[in-house]
């Protein structure tokens, strides 16, 4: 079987959602990161983290909340979230500081959202652990199933699991999720470099951990890769997701950049960013970088969510695929 080289051709539709277009919202005052989507019979709800202004100390907190777009012109705004979707956690706890992002699955007559949570430190900035909530009322809001983690730091995942996608394929639930294997000092200051793993679990609550980096480095030895998306197509499994270097990586040159692989059985993946297709704009709110893509197919089209510039500060895009996955 020969396989497609020619990269994917995306049509850019614009910066569809600026958190600070809502300042009755005090809660949402800017950015919004991490888009997921979840498919609703007028809408496609798309999740994003967002933070208020800074305390006093200058420190922030994020929060995670929604955004309906109408199912029919996805550049059409519905509703915004009145408040977030999950309170944020206990003193001591893993998400006393903050939900992002998160990844919502429909589970019986539930929804269940998986969320990363995150805590300040002393000698690094912050930890980051994975958490999961449910939703009786659409999912408009969530409630913790406990106060721990559902996928802790273990002997080879020591800090900083982020960037939960779960899919479920196969009569399985798969997480991506990314893995913190370094803080790197760079200018005095501590860097997070991270790459993608997955877990697998029949019931979405105990899950046996593959162990291992899923994606190849490619720009350099210490590259941080996060926001694994997953989508099944044309026989086999598309991964999006982005990379950046270890330094420098918060203007045009280092920052982040979306990456493509493709796999038949989820284990082995094949790296061909080329094929990717969906670049920094001359101009505009994602100028400087593309991140966090989040690929979702609605109505025979599929679309890429997608953050630019300052890692979502402005908001996100959205992008149409010409043609089809294969």
């Amino acid at each position: 079987m020969t396989l497609p080289t020619d990269p994917f051709r995306w049509q850019k539709l614009g910066l569809v959602f600026n958190a600070r277009a809502y300042p009755d919202r005090p809660w949402l005052r800017e950015f919004a990161q991490a888009p997921a989507s979840l498919i609703l019979n007028d809408a496609v709800r798309i999740y994003f983290s967002c933070r208020p202004p800074a305390d006093a100390n200058g420190q922030y907190v994020s929060r995670s909340a929604w955004v309906d777009l109408d199912r029919g012109d996805l550049t059409r705004i519905l509703r915004v979230a009145d408040e977030p979707i999950l309170s944020l956690g206990d003193p001591g706890c893993f998400d006393e500081f903050g939900t992002y992002p998160v990844s919502v699955i429909p589970v019986g007559d539930r929804l269940r959202a998986y969320f990363a949570g995150w805590t300040r430190c002393v000698s690094v900035p912050f930890n980051v652990a994975i958490g999961v909530a449910e939703s009786t009322d659409g999912g408009a809001t969530f409630t913790r199933l406990g106060p721990g983690p559902v996928i802790p730091y273990s002997l080879d995942e020591p800090f900083v699991m982020s960037g939960p996608k779960i899919r479920f394929f196969n009569g399985l639930y798969h997480l991506f999720y990314i893995a913190g294997s370094k803080w790197k000092m760079v200018a005095g200051r501590p860097e997070p470099v991270y790459r993608i793993r997955m877990a697998s679990s029949v019931d979405g609550l105990t899950w046996v951990k593959h162990g291992r980096n899923l994606i190849d480095t490619a720009v350099e030895d210490d590259e941080a890769q996060a926001s694994p998306d997953v989508i099944y197509a044309g026989g086999r499994y598309h991964m999006f997701f982005c990379y950046r270097y270890s330094e420098g990586y918060r203007g045009h040159a280092k920052g982040y950049r979306i990456g493509y692989a493709h796999s038949t059985d989820l284990q082995t993946w094949t790296r061909d960013d080329a094929r990717a297709g969906l670049l920094p704009s001359p101009e505009g709110f994602d100028a400087e970088m593309v991140a966090y893509p989040h690929v979702f197919t609605v109505d025979g089209a599929t679309y890429m969510a997608y953050l630019g510039n300052g890692v979502g500060r402005e908001g996100f895009g959205l992008a149409r695929l010409e043609g089809s996955l294969s």
